[in-house]
């Protein structure tokens, strides 16, 4: 029953969520906000919407640890895997404009979690600072490309929500609740399965939210990507993943301590934050060079990623077998 749970919680989250950026969108249009506010504040919140409803319902649920665990874990399945996989179908171009810019604000904002996270717990106070990171962000994001209309005009054709056709209010309002509706439970669902599933092999909710809720989770970001370098649009698959770990990072761990503290284990300090930001910066030398991913750095980023699952493993069954001992 868990293993459906998860399962089922993990599709109803990504049909949810899709509903919920279609309605949100649409009544976005017909309000006349511009395409650029749209696609920088709107569809960016809508598609961390699953991730944030699970940190939160994580919390209410007495696993606050899990959050922490899909927040880190999905960044790394990002970094790694999201580029990756499609950089082994074809190269991922990293020459796409700002893309420079974009990738130091995500260092930027890993930098500033791992800081806030020495002293053990995301708080409220934690969660306001990260939050108001995320406002300087946006502002910072709308001002530079309103002053560079022809790049953000390519960006925001990329966007498949801001090409079609506004829905009407009803039809927009019924995908705005139901992907709401949809979107709790689904996160329920999944936060009550995972949990299930963690204490039945004796490992703790830190570990199921790093691999099973965090690649479960990033599965949208996978399938933007492999499409994207299907179509030939590997940029948009690299912008993709900075700007969803800028917002797993600074809205969706913001958010979540707002609603209860969210408690750091002390393997986080250890290593898996710091496993997050190395993935991040393997980044850097492809955007700074703004050459291309290849297929034997793809295979190289999947290895790393197979490897850092391998190490969990390891230390979940080290670990289940030591609370065995005692």
């Amino acid at each position: 029953m868990a293993y459906f749970q998860v399962v089922a919680g993990l599709v109803l989250l990504v049909v949810a969520g899709d509903y919920l950026v279609r309605g949100s969108v649409s009544l976005a249009m017909r309000a006349g906000l511009s395409k650029l506010v749209i696609g920088l504040t709107i569809v960016a919140f809508g598609t961390s919407a699953p991730e944030m409803l699970v940190g939160v319902d994580a919390v209410f649920k007495g696993a606050p640890t899990l959050a922490i665990g899909n927040v880190v874990g999905s960044n790394i399945a990002n970094a790694l895997l999201v580029v990756g996989l499609p950089a082994v179908l074809a190269p991922m171009t990293c020459s796409a404009p700002k893309i420079g810019r974009n990738l130091a604000i995500m260092l930027g904002a890993s930098v500033v979690f791992i800081a806030l996270a020495q002293d053990g717990a995301f708080t409220w106070v934690e969660g306001l600072m990260l939050l108001a990171f995320l406002g300087m962000f946006l502002v910072f994001s709308i001002v530079g490309r309103k002053a560079c209309p022809v790049e953000s005009a390519a960006q925001m054709a990329e966007m498949e929500e801001l090409d079609r056709k506004p829905d009407t209010y009803k039809v927009a309002f019924l995908c705005l609740f139901g992907g709401l509706i949809g979107l709790a439970l689904g996160a329920d669902m999944l936060v009550i399965g995972s949990v299930d599933i963690a204490r039945e092999f004796g490992i703790s909710e830190a570990v199921i939210g790093l691999t099973l809720v965090a690649l479960g989770t990033s599965l949208p970001e996978l399938v933007t990507g492999v499409m994207a370098a299907i179509r030939g649009h590997c940029d948009v698959a690299v912008g993709n993943v900075i700007g969803s770990n800028i917002f797993n990072l600074l809205a969706i761990m913001g958010v979540t301590s707002l609603f209860g503290t969210v408690p750091v284990p002390d393997s986080f300090l250890r290593v898996d934050l710091w496993v997050m930001l190395g993935s991040s910066l393997l980044l850097v030398p492809f955007i700074k060079l703004r050459s291309n991913v290849g297929k034997l750095s793809g295979a190289a980023m999947i290895a790393l990623y197979i490897g850092y699952m391998v190490y969990l493993a390891h230390s979940s069954e080290s670990a289940a077998v030591m609370g065995l001992h005692v």
